[in-house]
């Protein structure tokens, strides 16, 4: 009798710049045998990112990719990523905006997720504005990235109520919970 083969996963990169919570939760969907993708490598534009500890904590090859000249560290990037033959790229808070250059060879290959119900709030202190802005909901996007900050096609959304007791970081902890639930849900929807 045959054996069942199990899916073949796709061979991935996660790119981050801080902490590495969403990075520590596609690990672990990424150990479970009916999820679409194998993370292979972990890439960082700083080296204290609090990320990088996940890659000896799961035994995956971390690159720490120093940004002063943007193009020599993309290509930098993509010979590391031909040579670990990289086909699938997520961004967990990378810090960074990937040239049109670097993301023709990924054509709808790399994904991000945002702390913010795009096209609203795009860019940095998402939460801060809402808040100030008396939004009365906010959330998260997981979206195809494009030379364009936040703007490729959406793949997937959640919202999240804000509350007059809610504070730019207890919204980004409630956002946070929605992110880590999305940007799994919205890999298997791209990939299965």
């Amino acid at each position: 009798m045959k054996k069942l083969i199990g899916l073949k996963k796709t061979r991935s990169a996660v790119f981050i710049s801080g902490t590495g919570s969403n990075l520590k939760n596609l690990i672990k969907f990424s150990n479970k045998k009916n999820f679409p993708i194998s993370i292979e490598l972990i890439i960082s534009n700083k080296k204290k990112a609090n990320g990088l500890k996940y890659s000896n904590e799961y035994k995956i090859k971390k690159k720490i990719i120093n940004f002063k000249n943007h193009k020599s560290a993309e290509t930098k990037i993509l010979k590391i990523l031909l040579k670990k033959k990289i086909n699938f790229i997520c961004l967990a808070g990378f810090m960074k905006i990937l040239s049109k250059n670097f993301i023709k060879n990924f054509r709808g290959k790399i994904i991000n997720i945002h702390p913010s119900l795009l096209p609203k709030y795009k860019g940095l202190n998402t939460h801060a504005r809402v808040i100030k802005n008396k939004e009365n909901f906010s959330g998260c996007t997981v979206h195809f990235v494009t030379s364009k900050l936040d703007a490729g096609k959406i793949i997937m959304q959640e919202k999240v109520k804000i509350t007059s007791k809610d504070s730019a970081f207890s919204l980004k902890r409630k956002i946070l919970k929605k992110e880590h639930k999305i940007y799994p849900a919205a890999i298997r929807k791209i990939l299965n």
